[in-house]
């Protein structure tokens, strides 16, 4: 279940429904086998500079910032994970409660416009990169860093594909 978290920056319809995709995309691509429970905040710069402060002593606005519910000893442990259920099903949903996704509204917008992508496309690599945090993917280090951007370049074409053949 994704729960928005847009009230100041209210998403419309269909960004909503292709952040919902891409989630799923991701879940799917990463075969995780639960359910799950996530929150996407859209804000803006002067909010998430704050966040970005107060949680990792960065005085900068980011473009999307993660807060996975789950320590993976290393990324899609779902052996790990089984161990760890318990703590992170949501009485309510009873899905596992994955983590947080703060997205900046102003850095999606600058960054289309600075890398020549499409608003939509900026979004979904956003939420992409975010989502691979929660699932226990960093960039710590070089090699981390190009485990993520590997895994990032075969989880956007699918959601462009899946977008094309919904048009």
């Amino acid at each position: 279940m994704i729960f928005f978290e847009d009230d100041d920056l209210p998403l419309n319809q269909v960004h909503k429904e292709l952040a919902i995709q891409t989630i799923e995309t991701v879940l799917e691509y990463t075969k995780f086998p639960y359910e799950v429970d996530v929150t996407l905040t859209v804000t803006d710069d002067a909010y998430i500079h704050t966040l970005n402060l107060e949680h990792r002593g960065k005085d900068a606005a980011t473009d999307v910032l993660s807060f996975p519910m789950i320590d993976w000893p290393k990324p899609c442990d779902y052996d790990f994970l089984e161990g760890q259920l318990n703590f992170l099903i949501n009485p309510e949903t009873g899905f596992v409660i994955l983590g947080d996704i703060v997205l900046s509204m102003d850095h999606v917008l600058a960054q289309a416009k600075a890398y020549q992508h499409s608003f939509e496309r900026e979004f979904s690599f956003l939420i992409v990169h975010s989502m691979l945090h929660l699932l226990g993917y960093d960039h710590e280090d070089k090699d981390d860093e190009q485990l993520m951007i590997k895994e990032q370049k075969n989880i956007m074409p699918r959601i462009e594909n899946t977008r094309e053949s919904e048009d």
